[in-house]
Order: C-alpha cells, then sequence, then structure tokens
C-alpha cells in the first residue's frame, strides 16, 4: 500500500485546516454544518461585530502611550474626533469619519504654522512626520496592537523625522490624517487603524503613510501595510517597512502607487514572525 493510499478526506482536510484560519473541509450533517462548526462559526461573527462596535476606549490608549518612554518623549498625545457624533453615525456615514470635527481643529494646530501644509516641515524646528492612532473599523484592533507598533515605528523612524507627538482619532477613517497633517504643518502621516474584521481576523491592524497630506487625497496617493498583528505581519516588521517607504516618500516627493517597496533592507522574517497559518498579508482596509 502507498503513502498517497492512506490519506483520507479526513485527515487531508485535517491537515488543511492546521496551516490556514480559513474554514475548509468542516462537513456536513444534513443541509447545514456539525453543530461545533456552527457554533463556532457564530461565535466568529460575534467577535468580528463587537471589534466593529465597541468604543475605543481613548483615556486608557493616552495612558498606555504616556507610560512608554519613547513615546512619551514626543510629548502628551492628542485625543481628537471625527466628525461622527457616534458609532452608529460613524457606520452610515463614511465622509464623516473622514472629516476633523471643527472643535478639535486647534488642537492639532502647529504653533506659528499658518495650515497650508508644507511638505518640507522639520528643517525649521518643526515636525516633520505625525503618527496617527485611529480607531477605524477595529477597535479592538487598536486596543490590543496600536501601542507596539507605534513604539517600534518611532525606534525604525530614527533621526531623520521630526515627530509629532502622537495623535488618538476616535470615530476616524484613513483620510482623517490629511486635516491632522495640515493642521500640524507636517510633510508625512503614518495613520495606525483597526481594519475591517472578518471571520477569521478580526484584531488586525494596518498602517497607512500620506505624503504631503491635504484633504482630498485619494486612496491611490497612499501605501498601506495591512494585517500587522502577532499571528499576521510583526510589529517589528511592519514598523522597518512603514519607515522605509517613509523615507522613500521623502525622497520621491509623493508616496501611492508610484512609490514601490521591494523589501530588499528587511531580513526575511522566521517562522515565528509570519504566524503558525502562515498568515495572509493582505488584510483588509480600515476605511
Amino acid at each position: 500500500m502507498t503513502r498517497t493510499s492512506q490519506i483520507t478526506p479526513a485527515s487531508f482536510f485535517e491537515a488543511v485546516r492546521a496551516a490556514t484560519p480559513s474554514r475548509v473541509g468542516l462537513g456536513r450533517r444534513g443541509d447545514s454544518l456539525p453543530t461545533s462548526a456552527l457554533l463556532a462559526l457564530r461565535e466568529a461573527h460575534a467577535v468580528a461585530r463587537a471589534a466593529i462596535h465597541l468604543p475605543l476606549d481613548v483615556d486608557r490608549l493616552c495612558r498606555q502611550i504616556r507610560e512608554v518612554p519613547e513615546l512619551a518623549r514626543l510629548g502628551d498625545p492628542l485625543a481628537v474626533h471625527s466628525m461622527a457624533a457616534d458609532r452608529s453615525q460613524y457606520l452610515r456615514r463614511p465622509d464623516l469619519g473622514r472629516r476633523l470635527d471643527p472643535s478639535c481643529r486647534t488642537e492639532v494646530q502647529a504653533p506659528g504654522h499658518t495650515g497650508s501644509g508644507s511638505e518640507g516641515s522639520g528643517s525649521d524646528g518643526k515636525p516633520s512626520l505625525a503618527i496617527v492612532i485611529a480607531d477605524g473599523l477595529s477597535t479592538a484592533a487598536v486596543a490590543a496592537h496600536a501601542v507596539p507598533v507605534a513604539r517600534a515605528l518611532v525606534g525604525e523612524l530614527g533621526e531623520q523625522f521630526r515627530l509629532a507627538p502622537l495623535v488618538v482619532a476616535s470615530q476616524a477613517r484613513v483620510a482623517i490624517g490629511d486635516e491632522i497633517g495640515v493642521g500640524l504643518g507636517v510633510g508625512e502621516v503614518i495613520v495606525l487603524i483597526g481594519e475591517r474584521p472578518g471571520l477569521s481576523v478580526s484584531d488586525s491592524l494596518g498602517g497607512y503613510l500620506t505624503h504631503g497630506p491635504r484633504p482630498g487625497r485619494r486612496d491611490s496617493e497612499r501605501n498601506c501595510v495591512s494585517n500587522i498583528r502577532p499571528d499576521g505581519l510583526s510589529y517589528r516588521l511592519a514598523a522597518a517597512t512603514l519607515a522605509r517607504l517613509a523615507r522613500g516618500a521623502m525622497e520621491l516627493g509623493c508616496s501611492g502607487v508610484s512609490l514601490k517597496d521591494d523589501g530588499g533592507q528587511i531580513d526575511a522574517p522566521d517562522r515565528g514572525e509570519i504566524g503558525p497559518a502562515g498568515a495572509d498579508r493582505r488584510g483588509r482596509s480600515g476605511d
């Protein structure tokens, strides 16, 4: 008997399920799934809904930022919110989540800055890059991963950028970073945001780089690094990639489709950094 003939459908799908978080080969009971698989699916759906609807604890997140020396040295974090009044309106009106509430505009106004959004900031002592932590579509992802990713990112950016204090934005989508960037007078913005949860992953964080931020920037003018989490793209690799893109954007004078990441300056990750299931790095958009 050959080894191939010993492989049964059950053992085959057991091996496949061990290599991916996808739901494959679950079997059936009549016209439905087996009870255990059906209950697991409903549980995953509930977790995904909770990740979207649970509010971000902004005060707790700001306390965590202050407790990290590398982040605290940048200054006290700034807490702002979008024009969406609550979570329900945020989900129904994506456009409101992309705009900073007028009452918060003075919070992100750099001293002496006129709000013109200069791309050459930094040489005169003003910040050249801002990191925005936005709740997005998964507050669970932000609560779990945003602070360690921001810490790793600050370390990777090194001395090449003068960093503004961290900004924490609630009821926010990616484009809110454009208005924040204009207010702070920075040349680049990195938005760390909770990505849309799925039934396999509900705590995926995304990082979006925009060079020359200003309202009206298109998605094609941004670069995205997604699926940042312990079982996906590690904090270190995500931070190194975003920092390399930020340096490339500064040299090229733009971000987005014209800026390519060849990954040449990052060591190949070991299996522990990729995750046990060879996680999909595509992720889901936070917008």
